[in-house]
């Protein structure tokens, strides 16, 4: 298993609309196992392929909160089925947008299908932070990071300190 390097805002790749996977096998489960690799090393609990720079509709997720605990998640081509009318506000945050956090408000409850580890097909009813956790990880696969759901200000300056940040940038 390897820890790969997750991408972060501003980058294009992010941007990207994943693509559906035509069967779960075993480069699929390889991949999974290094995304959660690297998601627990970077102390997350969700996280997209296309975070670490593949574009397939795959996501892994362990919100269990109790230390050296661990109930990993995972959900490929997943689609949400039914999404609650009413609200919850959760303060997100991103490993693709390090160190920045906002209120976001999304359906409380959801269900969505999806293949498991093994390529079965399951439904999952979620609700509270399970719910909002698979909506922020769906999100990125249509290329959406929480910042959209911000005011433009308030985007442009978190992308702003972001890109202050990269380690690739060129002052010249």
């Amino acid at each position: 298993m390897t820890i790969k390097k997750i991408l972060t805002e501003p980058n294009k790749l992010l941007r990207e609309i994943s693509k559906p996977v035509d069967k779960v096998g075993i480069e699929e489960q390889k991949l999974m196992d290094d995304m959660l690799d690297t998601m627990y090393d970077a102390k997350g609990i969700g996280l997209a392929a296309i975070q670490i720079g593949i574009p397939k509709r795959i996501i892994v997720m362990d919100i269990c909160r109790e230390e050296n605990k661990k109930e990993p998640m995972f959900f490929v081509n997943p689609v949400i089925k039914n999404k609650n009318p009413e609200k919850s506000i959760y303060e997100e945050g991103c490993l693709s947008v390090p160190n920045q956090f906002a209120e976001i408000e999304r359906p409380s409850k959801c269900e969505v299908e999806y293949l498991n580890y093994d390529g079965e097909k399951k439904i999952l009813k979620a609700e509270g932070l399970l719910a909002t956790c698979i909506q922020h990880e769906m999100d990125h696969l249509e290329g959406v990071l929480f910042i959209d759901y911000l005011s433009k200000l308030k985007k442009s300056m978190i992308i702003k300190k972001l890109s202050k940040n990269k380690p690739d940038r060129i002052v010249v």
